[in-house]
């Protein structure tokens, strides 16, 4: 998110740094898939550099959400809302190498530098940071926190963060079937929690929740108990799955803080709420913080920037989107993740009266796509 912060802000009368711990991202470094939402690709489109994320990305055109061992069935489809795709899959590294390309080329980054302290006050912020064993000191009128949920923001003088334990762990991959996707997604949700098939390539991404010991297992176990376990959970709806990659497992958790801004300080991204993957909103939701924050910082005064009043206005206008998706997101996990028989029956009708709601069902993939 600080890499898209900082294209925002380019060729402005802001001046932004952004310090990376990281080094530069590489086609070794990540192996997740991202679901980028329509509204997702508008911003991208707005910084510059969707062009070169396009050539990476798969469309999503059509969603089937079910559930398994359930009756009812909920399909969304772009063309319903005059959309070319509801959305795309790319893999983190790829979106993480264009975006620092991009900011190589008329921005200042520095990767490889670990921020150890933060320190504010009325009129400014600092942080301490090291980078090839030495240390410097870097202040600002304005210090944005895009560190994904670390522990910087407790020393900014944020409050500490509210944490939900799903008790669930997802497990990711990438397969290859026998016939094509169609550019179609799959949410399958199961009594142990949301499962996801999203198309990637010429394969899909594979999301499962699973418990601890299920991951485990998943994980470390043979391709084919992999294989077996996505033609339980899927059935008929996808055919011929073939082939997977090596998987990787990490635990679910909801975490949000309350307070979003303290003094000369903002959190964006997953340093503000980190969400359950189900419906793919985390990272779309963090980006509209970090262009919600750029437009908002653009539009005030040097000797404002980071004052009270623009860190009011950015709470005001981030408040209905992220409570909005943090509700959502939780109560759909919450909902989906028992396998109570009454509750499966009323789940049930609740998709296949999704299904016929026009108006229903636009409102949904609006909100999905665009935010609140």
């Amino acid at each position: 998110m600080g890499a898209a912060l900082a294209l925002g802000l380019q060729g402005s009368h802001i001046d932004p740094l952004l310090l990376e711990g990281r080094s530069a991202p590489s086609d070794s470094d990540d192996t997740r898939f991202l679901a980028l939402s329509f509204g997702s690709r508008l911003i991208l489109e707005r910084l510059g550099v969707w062009t070169s994320i396009e050539r990476e990305a798969t469309p999503i055109r059509h969603i089937e959400v079910t559930q398994q061992g359930g009756f009812g069935r909920t399909e969304l489809n772009a063309d319903e809302l005059g959309l070319a795709a509801l959305g795309y899959v790319v893999r983190y590294r790829d979106l993480a190498r264009i975006l620092s390309r991009a900011l190589e080329q008329g921005g200042r980054s520095a990767n490889g530098v670990m921020v150890t302290d933060v320190r504010t006050t009325r009129d400014f912020a600092a942080v301490d940071c090291a980078a090839d064993g030495q240390t410097r000191l870097v202040s600002a009128s304005l210090l944005v926190l895009a560190d994904g949920g670390g522990s910087l923001a407790r020393k900014g003088g944020l409050t500490a963060p509210l944490v939900r334990d799903y008790r669930q762990w997802a497990v990711v991959a990438w397969v290859r079937t026998d016939v094509g996707h169609g550019h179609c997604a799959y949410e399958r949700f199961t009594p142990s929690g949301p499962a996801a098939l999203l198309p990637a390539g010429d394969g899909y991404s594979v999301v499962l929740t699973v418990p601890q010991a299920d991951a485990e297992a998943l994980a470390s176990g043979s391709e084919a108990d992999f294989l077996n376990r996505l033609r339980t959970i899927f059935g008929g709806r996808v055919a011929g799955f073939s082939r997977c990659s090596p998987r990787s497992r990490f635990p679910l958790t909801l975490r949000y803080v309350s307070a979003i801004t303290s003094e000369r300080t903002v959190l964006v991204g997953n340093a503000a709420q980190t969400l359950h993957p189900v419906a793919g909103q985390g990272f779309n939701l963090g980006l509209r913080d970090a262009w919600t924050l750029a437009q908002l910082a653009l539009r005030t005064s040097a000797d404002e920037l980071g004052g009270r009043a623009m860190l009011s206005r950015y709470r005001r206008e981030r408040a209905r989107d992220r409570a909005s998706g943090i509700l959502v997101t939780d109560s759909l996990v919450r909902l989906f993740s028992n396998d109570t028989r009454w509750l499966r029956s009323a789940r049930g009708l609740g998709l296949a009266m999704l299904g016929f709601s026009d108006g229903a069902k636009h409102f949904l993939m609006r909100r999905m796509t665009f935010g609140a």
